[in-house]
């Protein structure tokens, strides 16, 4: 049993929420997200929250379905109201990055600027070392996040390259604590 699933998720004012058929459709004040359903799991709306069902409680591939889809629907509704933001950043001598028109150019260790295109429903600014990724689909910029930070992964002798704000990487002691011994 689902303990995600199984809770109804709220609806907040300025939220429409449509379902159609095997489609959902969350609008809020910051976009428009759709979502096809799986067959094996009902949606359905209640006054002010959604709930979501399976056919079969003791089945656990349907208890994994309805755990998903009460979550995928849960990030659709926040991300139409707050957005989601993923932070990145670039650590090294002369590693930089900037914005130009719908490309993220990224001067990160190599002989030539990589350009990285900046996927619709993703908005990406630089403040010095930092890259922000924001948007509304929770999906679409962790995996545009993701896809920038494997350009350059931080390398673990001197730190150097793109890590998520706040990740820990394990640093090693390299050739000279090798000859102390």
């Amino acid at each position: 049993m689902s303990r995600i699933g199984k809770n109804p998720i709220a609806i907040p004012a300025g939220v429409e929420v449509k379902i159609e058929g095997a489609m959902i459709e969350v609008k809020g004040p910051k976009g428009v997200l759709t979502q096809v359903i799986h067959p094996l799991v009902n949606v359905e709306k209640a006054e002010n929250s959604v709930v979501v069902k399976i056919q079969d409680e003791s089945d656990r591939s349907q208890g994994a379905l309805w755990g998903l889809f009460g979550s995928l629907i849960k990030n659709m509704i926040v991300g139409v109201t707050e957005g989601f933001v993923k932070k990145l950043e670039i650590n090294g001598v002369g590693m930089k990055a900037s914005v130009s028109g719908k490309n993220l150019i990224l001067n990160v260790g190599f002989s030539h600027p990589v350009e990285f295109a900046i996927p619709q429903g993703t908005e990406i600014s630089v403040e010095g070392n930092v890259i922000t990724v924001s948007g509304i689909d929770k999906q679409l910029v962790g995996e545009t996040a993701a896809q920038i930070r494997k350009i350059k992964k931080v390398e673990p002798y001197k730190g150097k390259g793109i890590k998520y704000v706040g990740e820990q990487f394990i640093r090693k002691a390299g050739k000279a604590a090798a000859k102390g011994k």
